[in-house]
């Protein structure tokens, strides 16, 4: 007898934003780890870069090659909440207590913070996996409707950028200013702030969402039968390579972006360009605002580098923000593959182009940030969404379905990229002669950065747009699978009644 399911579900609003908080929490962690992970090693806990890259490349493939297996207990986890809520449950409290452990700085001498360092990392991934895997899983089983599907990934990535706009924008400035200009003890409260914050999110997506896609007894595999499907369905081969190339551009450009306006723009142009645009005049009247309030220690940091870093990243954010809007009917005419293939071919343009653009011309460094954050925008949603669907493919193609052991692999790939391209901002940092304690850098180093930021970044992307071409999930296709697992899980439940 196998289990009743209802074919064609409709999320309610309340559902969608329940499931988007979990997606904001989780980033509160992983925006930070791929904007400061870098700075906080070498600038904050003083690691040179190359100890800085092994850590952060050896602790991410631990944590990448940990969810298969992760997948694996996922798909295998049969409780009266379903299979992947309850880990977004257990996990709620220790995630939060790790990110503050990664993100402390005992002073254990050289080889002692190298070897704490990378056991909380290592510690942070692993806890990150049972946690995330099990959440971006999730969203494969809480309706079959594909259309359905990209209005749910609108509101989680909408959720998604509310926590990178919270880390990109405020998060350096939180940091000297609850530390009082001292970053170690800043990096250490703001983070209990987002322990704190995250774990209410993680409850509330836990009792807010519901498991409505339960495989027949009948699509039972083995261990074996999971990774043989995996192995023979080529939109997942290609969607585990690009998840990699996306997120190794993500991290190396977030990573260094730091990097870029501290040590590659001119300090004096980027002041200009902040008071012309006003943006120094509000933060004069907002520093009024807090000391008539009494709020004398909550003054935004003065620094033209740090002000102009929040700004950058708020403009793009917002660009982006924006450009998820016009990722769903985008979609839903002309397929997610043409649309993300389309959108992140023009924002590996707009990243490419930093190389021309010099230490002075700070408008063209805004202007290139609006025009790329629009595109990537548009392709935010699409990625889980395509995964999502790459699951539906292999339970059509296959009439077994494995959700999680396929999402798993995809944050495998996640953790991947992540791991390279935060190893390349230390190791490009290290390569080219970058050291903390020097109050200028010399022209190798500047110009690594700028190579890093635009050339280096471009390069995943535009790999990423070639390897659509093999990835036969057209907007087609993915009409024909939804209507023929839908007809079957109509007569599964009418079997089942």
């Amino acid at each position: 007898m196998t289990t009743t399911i209802q074919a064609q579900p409709t999320l309610e609003t309340t559902e969608k934003i329940g499931y988007a908080l979990g997606d904001l929490a989780a980033n509160l962690i992983f925006q930070t780890l791929l904007t400061f992970l870098a700075f906080f090693y070498t600038d904050v806990y003083q690691i040179s870069p190359n100890a800085a890259a092994s850590i952060i490349f050896i602790g991410g493939l631990v944590g990448a090659f940990f969810n298969p297996l992760m997948g694996i207990i996922a798909d295998r986890t049969n409780t009266r909440w379903g299979k992947f809520r309850p880990w977004i449950l257990w996990t709620s409290v220790p995630v939060g207590l790790v990110a503050i452990l990664a993100f402390s700085t005992p002073d254990l001498g050289e080889r002692g913070k190298y070897i704490y360092a990378l056991l909380t990392y290592i510690l942070l991934m692993l806890v990150y996996s049972a946690n995330n895997l099990p959440y971006s899983a999730l969203s494969g089983v809480l309706t079959g409707s594909m259309a359905d599907r990209n209005s749910l990934s609108s509101y989680r990535f909408v959720a998604v950028l509310v926590a990178q706009l919270v880390i990109q924008v405020l998060l350096l400035p939180l940091v000297l200013i609850l530390g009082g200009g001292d970053k170690v003890a800043g990096f250490q409260t703001v983070m209990m702030f987002f322990a704190v914050a995250g774990t209410i999110c993680f409850l509330i997506t836990f009792f807010t969402t519901r498991e409505r896609i339960v495989p027949a007894a009948s699509q039972r595999s083995s261990i074996k039968q999971d990774v043989a499907d995996l192995l023979r369905n080529r939109p997942w081969v290609v969607m585990l390579v690009l998840t990699i190339l996306v997120f190794i551009t993500l991290s190396l450009k977030g990573g260094m972006y730091i990097f870029y306006f501290r040590n590659f723009l001119q300090e004096a142009a980027l002041a200009a360009f902040l008071s012309d645009v006003g943006f120094l005049s509000f933060i004069d009247g907002l520093n009024s605002l807090l000391t008539g309030m009494g709020l004398t220690q909550f003054h935004w940091p003065e620094d033209a580098a740090t002000s102009g870093f929040s700004l950058f990243n708020a403009v793009g954010i917002i660009l982006m923000i924006v450009g998820i809007g016009f990722s769903k009917p985008l979609a839903d005419r002309f397929g997610k593959r043409d649309v993300f293939g389309a959108a992140l071919l023009l924002a590996a343009v707009f990243r490419l182009s930093y190389y021309w653009i010099g230490p002075t011309s700070i408008g063209l460094v805004f202007g290139a940030q609006i025009l790329y954050g629009f595109f990537y925008g548009i392709t935010i949603p699409l990625l889980w969404a395509m995964i999502a669907d790459v699951a539906d493919y292999s339970e059509w193609k296959n009439h077994r379905r494995a959700t999680a052991i396929i999402f798993s692999a995809m944050l495998c790939g996640l953790k991947v990229g992540l791991s390279v391209g935060g190893a390349l901002v230390a190791g490009l940092l290290a390569f080219y002669g970058y050291d903390a304690a020097l109050p200028q850098q010399s022209a190798a180093v500047t110009g690594g950065i700028r190579l890093a930021v635009s050339v280096y970044c471009a390069i995943p992307f535009l790999l990423g747009v070639a390897l659509l071409w093999l990835y036969e999930i057209d907007k087609s296709l993915e009409s024909r699978i939804e209507r023929e697992l839908d007809a079957r899980r109509l007569q599964a439940a009418a079997a089942g009644n």
